[in-house]
């Protein structure tokens, strides 16, 4: 007792097809599509900052401009 059957899942989407529409439905699946697409892209650039400079080696001395020197 207490589990869905299939009869109960497929009325419960008919009421919300009906309730909300199609089309309306179709925006908030292309809405949620977007937000995690962002969310991943969001993830990989996040990733990617953490990561070294691949050009710096170990021991290598980095100069900087006399400009910069000044600032500090």
């Amino acid at each position: 007792m207490g589990a869905f059957s299939i009869w109960h899942l497929l009325i419960v989407l008919v009421v919300v097809v009906l309730v909300f529409g199609t089309k309306k439905l179709r925006n908030i699946g292309s809405d949620l599509g977007g937000a995690v697409k962002g969310f991943k892209e969001g993830v990989k650039d996040g990733a990617a900052a953490d990561k070294p400079a691949e050009s710096a080696q170990v021991g290598q001395t980095i100069d900087v401009k006399p400009e910069e020197k000044s600032k500090v």
